[in-house]
């Protein structure tokens, strides 16, 4: 029994952190091989990206059950991290993991927008619409997307400083992962918050910048749990 309730922990965190490393590694390949022209959060050009998506009608259908993919591994993370982490705070946990799957379903919406634009450039009854008012409902699903994956981002980065501060105050992952987590959650939330009403902070470096600090501190924790999973709390 002793040696149930001990390794129980662990497989949860391994299972999480691996979770936590599948979504990084497919949306990497995603961008790169799948909706590099398609995707609107990969280019502020929203004419160019809603004419590029009426010849990929097979990569915006893929887009859209990868996107499936993903929210079931986040639904995951999300309640591992709750499991592992009540202990340490169970109403900031809870608080969490609910909006952690507010993100999640938030982000799944990308999902009905490709798909909504997989319609528009294949379906005969959009195609025999005049060219400019196609090109307006293609931009509709392309500004909705972008807008529904910034709030899953903000609601996201948010949920996972809770969870980060939990790491900290626990000590189930080492102090320097848990801090820096915390650091580039709220980096990512306050810098994507401000930059609307400071348009300054859209500049490209310092989007470069809070990417990069939350991608290490996901990398990081989602290697971390998933090779050596927690301390002893």
């Amino acid at each position: 029994m002793h040696a149930d309730e001990q390794s129980s922990p662990q497989m949860l965190a391994r299972w999480t952190g691996w979770s936590l490393i599948a979504t990084i590694v497919i949306g990497i390949l995603a961008a790169l091989f799948l909706v590099q022209d398609i995707d609107i959060n990969l280019s502020a050009d929203v004419a160019r990206v809603s004419d590029a998506m009426f010849d990929a009608e097979l990569r915006l259908r893929g887009k859209a059950y990868l996107a499936g993919l993903l929210f079931g591994l986040e639904v995951l993370i999300g309640l591992g991290l709750f499991l592992l982490l009540r202990g340490s705070g169970q109403l900031l946990a809870a608080w969490s993991l609910a909006v952690s799957l507010a993100a999640s379903t938030l982000a799944l919406l990308g999902a009905m927008f490709a798909m909504n634009a997989a319609e528009l450039a294949s379906n005969p009854a959009y195609v025999d619409l005049a060219a400019d008012g196609r090109l307006m409902m293609m931009g509709l699903q392309v500004t909705s997307d972008y807008t529904s994956f910034h709030l899953a981002l903000i609601l996201s980065a948010i949920a996972k400083a809770g969870f980060f501060l939990l790491f900290l105050r626990s000590n189930l992952i080492p102090k320097i992962i848990a801090g820096w987590g915390l650091f580039a959650s709220l980096f990512v939330a306050f810098t994507i918050v401000a930059r609307d009403f400071v348009p300054v902070l859209g500049d490209s470096t310092i989007t470069a910048a809070f990417m990069l600090s939350n991608l290490i501190a996901l990398v990081s924790t989602g290697l971390y749990l998933g090779i050596w999973g927690v301390r002893r709390a």
